[in-house]
């Protein structure tokens, strides 16, 4: 038996249909081995038909272009060249004419290539989104040699070349993001009152996790912190994680809010952090929503204590005559210790750091007495320096300890375990366990972006999103501190006949000054009178609209620039 597999391409413009014979399968009688395809000939079936598919469509693009979109004249062909088009079913070849300029465009280029201005990246958005996938599961290798068995790609695929594109994606991911700001906080009391009630509370958490640095040059050197946490809503709603290099991000707290605002934060819902009371990792939060509560992971504070009181028991007895003998060197017993230790434990965890710190600022006045003497035990100082250690940590984070009994008998989060599992299954899975690779700071905060985004399940939207990203014709979204987007769009000069880009956005900047006059209407938006002014001077009085005022930021050249809104 022989099944050949054709396709039928129309092109709907009066001309007859063409077939083309995409694959032949041959089959003998049913067996195990010979039911169904196999996954070669699923490879051919599926790589011939994109071949015909891509083809076609370049065909139709190149006789498309060829006529000039000014005076509607036929360009005059100058050669034809071929441009390779990398895709997930197959590496192409496309013939990609060149035609020559028409004489109404002055100043332009002497050629037009239509094919070449349509794909201006040789790589499809539907591979760079499963190399991005595959790569953020498992290594840059592994991704490279899974991707070539599972799909027909056509050639030989790197893992160099996985990376490369890999951190390109992420690089386009984190041109999205905003503005770092010290404060994102941008209504007050009044506006609270007006907004819809809202949700639960959000628990957020956040750690660190160590990373390998590719500048090791001993096994004790060479590790840098990434940090990484979730966001719970507390409705329910699925967790999501974030993730960054504390030395190389230079927006961590816009993503950490964006993250948020995506979980549909509102400036009047209550919102829990939850952080180790790390100085890298304790100002994050901070300034994020109005209604934050900060506090002091439990779990820090009992691994803390659990190592001190362990310690009291390496410690040397106290002799039985010391007591009676004056001039005997002070030690301390340790036993006492350990009971003073659970003491402290027990005022920490209802809330109450100031009988918790007196407890152990004195028995550290101890054992500073007993290591000043110059028979000390190694085993005192040790343990001397963790406690001093310990009464700094509690002293600094004093503000943000809770009473924890009662929030766990609420059934209120005490504990970053969340973020401890997602340190493990962001960074150390990928980066750290069963992993001989070194890092760079920008080559792990990159491939976090891209861990974090498939394993929030978010990937997929950001590329339908951006639709091809990097690509000239992409309509590029606006974030901006308050949630609002706005592709950008084109109003037309009214004196002038010129046609400007108007991009929409909030800002709180004095109004900019005003380049180009006449009107410009937007979308939502009243139609907008601006008066003439020259480029030096402020709009003044600033025009009104329905959603604020409006004043025009001058672009770097020519009339190219911006609206904006001063709420």
């Amino acid at each position: 038996m022989k099944i050949t597999v054709q396709i039928v391409i129309d092109a709907q413009d009066g001309t007859p249909p063409a077939t083309e014979q995409v694959a032949a399968i041959a089959r003998d009688d049913l067996t195990m081995a010979s039911a169904g395809l196999a996954l070669v000939e699923a490879h051919e079936v599926l790589s011939g038909i994109q071949h015909h598919l891509v083809t076609a469509q370049a065909a139709v693009a190149a006789v498309a272009g060829r006529d000039c979109a000014s005076c509607g004249r036929a360009r005059g062909r100058k050669d034809t060249r071929h441009i390779v088009l990398r895709t997930l079913f197959g590496t192409l070849r496309l013939e990609s004419p060149r035609y020559k300029a028409c004489p109404c465009a002055v100043g332009g280029p002497a050629t037009v290539s239509p094919v070449a201005a349509l794909l201006p990246e040789r790589t499809t958005p539907e591979l760079l989104l499963w190399e991005a996938r595959y790569a953020a599961l498992t290594s840059y290798g592994a991704a490279a040699s899974l991707l070539s068995e599972a799909f027909p790609l056509g050639r030989t695929l790197h893992a160099t070349a996985v990376r490369q594109r890999v951190e390109r994606t992420a690089t386009r991911l984190e041109g999205e993001l905003g503005e770092e700001r010290f404060s994102f906080i941008d209504t007050c009391p009044a506006e609270w009152e007006e907004m819809p009630r809202p949700g639960l509370p959000i628990v957020v958490t956040l750690d660190g996790g160590y990373v390998h640095s590719s500048r090791q040059t001993s096994r004790k050197d060479g590790w840098f912190e990434a940090v990484t946490g979730t966001s719970t809503p507390g409705d329910g709603g699925p967790a999501k994680a974030f993730a960054y290099v504390q030395t190389y991000d230079a927006k961590p707290k816009r993503r950490l809010y964006e993250l948020l605002r995506s979980q549909g934060m509102q400036d009047n819902q209550q919102v829990v952090f939850l952080t180790d009371g790390g100085e890298d990792v304790r100002d994050i939060p901070r300034y994020l929503n109005p209604q934050a509560e900060h506090y002091l992971d439990w779990f820090h504070i009992t691994m803390r204590l659990t190592v001190l009181r362990q310690m009291t028991r390496s410690l040397p007895p106290r002799p039985a005559d010391t007591d009676d003998d004056d001039d005997a060197p002070w030690i301390p017993d340790p036993g006492q210790a350990d009971r003073d230790l659970e003491r402290a434990k027990h005022f920490l965890w209802h809330g109450n750091t100031f009988r918790a710190m007196q407890i152990v600022e004195d028995l550290r006045d101890d054992f500073e007495i007993a290591c000043a003497g110059p028979d000390a035990d190694d085993k005192q100082r040790a343990f001397f320096e963790r406690l001093s250690e310990f009464c700094t940590y509690i002293g600094r984070n004093s503000e943000e300890i809770p009473n924890y009994g009662e929030r766990h008998r609420c059934g209120e989060p005490i504990s970053t375990a969340t973020a401890e599992g997602a340190v493990n299954q962001v960074i150390s899975r990928r980066m750290v366990k069963k992993q001989q690779m070194r890092w760079s700071p920008r080559g792990a905060h990159l491939l976090l972006q891209v861990r974090t985004r498939v394993l929030n399940d978010d990937l997929a939207g950001d590329f339908a999103r951006t639709r091809r990203p990097g690509s000239a014709a992409t309509s590029r979204r606006c974030l901006t501190s308050r949630g609002f987007s706005r592709s950008p769009t084109t109003a037309e000069g009214g004196r002038s006949g010129i046609r400007v880009p108007l991009l929409l956005f909030y800002a709180r900047s004095p109004v900019p000054s005003f380049t180009a006059p006449g009107r410009a209407s937007i979308a939502g938006c009243s139609r907008i009178r601006v008066k003439s002014v020259t480029s030096k001077r402020s709009l003044a009085p600033p025009s009104r609209s329905r959603t604020g005022r409006i004043g025009w930021m001058p672009g770097v050249s020519g009339g190219s620039g911006a609206l904006v809104m001063i709420p």
